[in-house]
């Protein structure tokens, strides 16, 4: 590798460490032909404990950018390094450190060279040239750019796993406050021209076999958190709202790391709102699997999410008029809801209870944290004795009996190279 590659991956990889929406979950891309590489169950990736995915070469195609977006270390006013891969470089280097096992695909993304169809034009071509000329069936992660013409997003979707249009600010207001010269539209548009194609892609694909891929991966998006003074019953209802309208994969929160000295954002030494994030995730958890709505989670009345206890346990403290459930008896979905119980162990819960009746033991033995479970429940062997407690003295109980993982974290961002 040449000295100036080497500084240009240095400069670019680095100014990519701020996407956090790197997943490569969700495709099944099988090897063909003799190529290179394939994905889904057989590839292994390594995450650190905030989320965020090692095994893919993830770079910018340029951190030259003609917005001046407040929150983004590669606005055009910044004075960084600046540099740019071309086509043919980042093939080189994808192909050359896939062989070499440091990798497992691709996550490209970039500054806009001069408007958003000449860069989503280069970013297309890197794909297209991998997946033809190198016959690469790795996983490839395309961020889309705003205001990029459909033609292009549909030639990205032939090529690409996942497509992702990063949202950034969660609100409208924010948004115009940080970022005025981006317009809310030119996101929102490519989201439903990827949607309606995945919807077709997804009804062709059950009359015809032969149906070529398109973004099998999905599409997913990203929201910057703590720039613009956002509720979190804001942010929580903006992800709700997308999944439901744009049928995204996955929606992902990165804690704003400040970066400049405008008075408009945190001040530098500020800390990350690393705490914050991860509750939000755990919000997106309880969304997409367990039948948490956003309204549940947070009001008007609780827009702020607790720091101390995760989301779960907080609605249920908010709710103990609707516990304690008898857990050889309650409906599936009414377990999902206990502190405690993960989806993994509410389904053995079920299938176990048809033997016999469980007591606080066997619930132990399938999984369940009972430390945090008895305050809600009743089983074989054990009546409920907190039900006359007052929540705040519950969380108390459980906050004196376990320790969260993630308050004490500090936020290291990740060092590929």
């Amino acid at each position: 590798m040449s000295e100036r590659i080497k500084e240009k991956l240095e400069i670019l990889a680095d100014a990519a460490k701020y996407d956090v929406s790197c997943s490569s979950s969700g495709s099944t891309r099988k090897n063909k032909e003799k190529g290179l590489g394939n994905t889904g169950a057989g590839i292994c990736h390594t995450y650190t404990e905030d989320g965020r995915c090692v095994s893919l070469l993830k770079i910018l195609l340029t951190n030259h950018c003609i917005f001046d977006c407040a929150y983004c270390v590669s606005r055009r006013s910044n004075d960084i390094k600046r540099a740019a891969f071309t086509v043919q470089e980042v093939v080189d280097l994808t192909m050359n450190f896939y062989r070499r096992n440091y990798i497992e695909g691709l996550f490209l993304s970039s500054g806009i060279f001069k408007d958003a169809d000449y860069t989503m034009e280069r970013l297309v071509l890197i794909a297209k040239k991998l997946r033809q000329e190198h016959n690469f069936n790795g996983y490839i992660h395309l961020k889309t750019i705003p205001a990029a013409s459909p033609e292009l997003i549909h030639e990205a979707g032939m090529y690409a796993d996942r497509l992702s249009i990063n949202l950034e600010i969660p609100t409208d207001a924010g948004l115009k406050l940080l970022a005025p010269e981006k317009k809310r539209e030119d996101m929102i548009k490519p989201m439903v021209y990827l949607k309606d194609q995945l919807v077709k892609t997804s009804e062709e694909k059950k009359l015809f076999r032969s149906t070529p891929h398109f973004a099998p991966a999905g599409q997913s998006t990203q929201l910057i958190i703590g720039a613009s003074g956002e509720s979190d019953k804001q942010i929580i209802t903006a992800a709700q709202y997308f999944y439901k309208k744009f049928q995204m994969k996955r929606v992902y929160y990165s804690g704003y790391v400040p970066i400049s000295y405008d008075s408009r954002l945190p001040s530098i030494g500020t800390d990350v709102p690393t705490a914050r994030e991860n509750r939000l995730y755990q919000t997106d958890w309880l969304m997409r699997f367990y039948g948490f709505q956003a309204e549940e989670i947070v009001s008007d009345q609780h827009p702020l999410l607790d720091l101390d206890i995760d989301p779960k346990l907080s609605w249920a403290l908010r709710h103990m008029d609707r516990f304690p459930i008898d857990i050889n008896k309650a409906d599936y979905q009414f377990i999902l809801r206990v502190p405690g119980i993960g989806v993994s162990s509410a389904k053995k819960i079920v299938a176990a209870r048809k033997f016999g009746p469980l007591n606080l033991d066997s619930l132990q033995k399938i999984g369940v944290a009972i430390n945090r479970a008895k305050y809600f429940i009743v089983c074989k062997g054990f009546m409920q004795i907190y039900a006359d407690k007052r929540a705040d003295i519950i969380k108390s109980y459980i906050l004196s009996s376990s320790k969260s993982k993630y308050l004490g974290a500090v936020n290291q961002q990740l060092q590929l190279f």
